[in-house]
């Protein structure tokens, strides 16, 4: 049995629809993946150096140093560690961090010239210089902080 003209062009027509519809899905999947790919390989690129990255992120170091480390030093004391030892395992686990945390943003974070000394049986001084480079921007600032410990 012979189709006619008009049947086989519907036909036609529905496997064309259905062509377009599978192109069309397909180049989406390619463009999410090539999008998804560009943003991957864009996070191990360091800040654009007429960025302020330096600068903003020095401000965001400086002000959870302080806190984190008063807290963490609370919880090595809790541990059973004398409050001298845990301000200065502290002080170093905060350093290690930032400078994770730096080598993720593509800036490198160091806490520099760290010291630690008791200044009451319940108060512990904190000193470091800390030093903030993207490449081609190098930032130093002053950390002195006191925390209290129980």
């Amino acid at each position: 049995m012979m189709r006619t003209l008009h049947e086989r062009s519907g036909e036609d027509r529905d496997a064309a629809q259905m062509l377009l519809a599978t192109g069309v899905v397909l180049l989406m999947s390619l463009l999410s993946m090539a999008i998804f790919g560009v943003k991957v390989a864009g996070m191990t690129m360091p800040h654009d150096t007429a960025s302020d990255g330096v600068l903003v992120t020095s401000l965001e170091v400086a002000d959870a140093v302080p806190e984190l480390t008063e807290a963490r030093t609370q919880l090595w004391i809790d541990g059973g560690l004398e409050p001298l030892e845990a301000g200065e395992t502290a002080f170093q686990s905060v350093h290690n961090d930032i400078l994770h945390h730096g080598e993720l943003r593509g800036i490198e974070i160091k806490l520099i010239n760290m010291r630690v000394n008791e200044t009451s049986a319940n108060t512990l001084h904190f000193e470091a210089e800390l030093g903030i480079s993207d490449g081609s921007v190098m930032l130093t600032v002053s950390l002195s902080f006191d925390a209290t410990h129980a």
